[in-house]
């Protein structure tokens, strides 16, 4: 199975975490957007897939090894995949599995072959709480974005999203006062309502209701649940009340942009989406920042990681924060990495944050079960 997306969730992850048994190939990759940053990002992929085949050599001689690599090596020499790249690369290859994930934010670089995959910078990825998705609405069509403070890109919806109101309503839309179905026997006329012959405008609102409604189902269940992430409407402001009014999702917020997106650049939308949502980040990262503070007052928190790894390994870390570029970092990455895999597998949460917000100059902090 291949495919290649920008949408991560903890359900994806979870399918990865189940291929076990048999080689597993994970890249991690920093990548650029443009020239002449990204001149290298070709080069140094093919330096990583390199060491992943000399891997297979040494682990699993015995293993078609040429068949696993034949994916990556396609993507070696693929000029419009590195057209499009973003600043990370995650790559997945195993026996009929081969998932990459272009990434919003770089990632440190790894390359392994190991019988499971090494998932968890990609659950650091989605451990960022600036995260959001905005919701580009309009009477006709839907256009899905996913970004942070820093960049925002359109992104595809899952399949099972409606993103035009022809694929909900097809032939049975009653806009333009025409037959909703044939089982009227009127044609192309205009077709009787509770209150006698349909009005032209109840028409369309009917329309446009029954697609949103649509439209919220499937985003709930295949974008929001999933992700997990808030979610911004934009929209004009005479369809904003009416989504809001239908609408299931307890990850929208309320409110909205109050425009069309395909009004703005997709800066100038990244940049108002921002403004829109970062009280409610900042109110996070206060919450999480004073929760931490009042545990340390109580002798149930630390910032030292000698101290932490010792209660992760106890089981006693609750929440663990770490600092956004520590995970990038050559020298305590992998380290901090490690703690953070053992923090959620005993139990804790792991949440990232900015430095300009990190409690402490350790650039990690954890809070204490006892």
């Amino acid at each position: 199975m291949t495919n290649m997306e920008m949408s991560i969730s903890n359900e994806k992850i979870t399918r990865l975490e189940s291929v076990t048994g048999e080689p597993c190939l994970s890249l991690y990759q920093e990548t650029h957007r443009s020239s002449p940053d990204n001149k290298q990002d070709q080069i140094r992929f093919r330096n990583l897939v390199k060491l992943l085949k000399e891997s297979l050599q040494e682990k699993y001689p015995k293993t078609d090894i040429q068949v696993l690599m034949e994916p990556l090596e396609f993507f070696e020499t693929n000029y419009d995949f590195w057209s499009h790249t973003l600043e990370g690369l995650a790559v997945f290859v195993g026996s009929g599995q081969f998932q990459i994930f272009r990434l919003q934010r770089p990632v440190r670089e790894l390359a392994v072959a190991e019988n499971v995959f090494i998932l968890g910078p990609l659950r650091r990825y989605l451990q960022s709480i600036d995260r959001f998705q905005i919701l580009g609405l309009s009477q006709h069509n839907i256009q899905l974005f996913e970004g942070n403070r820093n960049v925002l890109d359109e992104i595809v919806p899952e399949p099972g999203v409606p993103i035009t109101m022809r694929s909900v309503l097809g032939d049975e839309r009653t806009e333009d006062g025409k037959s909703v179905s044939s089982h009227f026997g009127i044609g192309h006329g205009t077709i009787p309502s509770r209150h006698g012959f349909s009005d032209k405008q109840s028409d369309i609102d009917i329309d446009t209701e029954k697609y949103f409604r649509a439209v919220d189902r499937a985003i709930l269940e295949h974008h929001s649940r999933p992700s997990g992430l808030p979610l911004i409407l934009a929209c004009l402001p005479e369809h904003q009340h009416l989504f809001h009014r239908i609408s299931a999702n307890p990850f929208l917020l309320k409110d909205g942009l109050g425009i069309n997106p395909e009004a703005l650049s997709l800066n100038e939308l990244k940049d108002r989406a921002w403004k829109f949502i970062e009280p409610q980040y900042v109110g996070k990262l206060t919450m999480l920042v004073d929760e931490f503070i009042a545990a340390e007052a109580m002798g149930l928190g630390s910032d030292d990681m000698g101290n932490i790894a010792k209660a992760a390994a106890e089981g006693r870390v609750a929440t663990l924060l770490l600092e956004t570029d520590r995970l990038d970092d050559a020298g305590s990455g992998e380290i901090t990495e490690n703690l953070a895999e053992l923090v959620e597998k005993m139990g804790g949460q792991v949440q990232i944050i900015p430095a300009e917000h990190m409690p402490g100059k350790s650039g990690m902090a954890a809070s204490y079960r006892y």
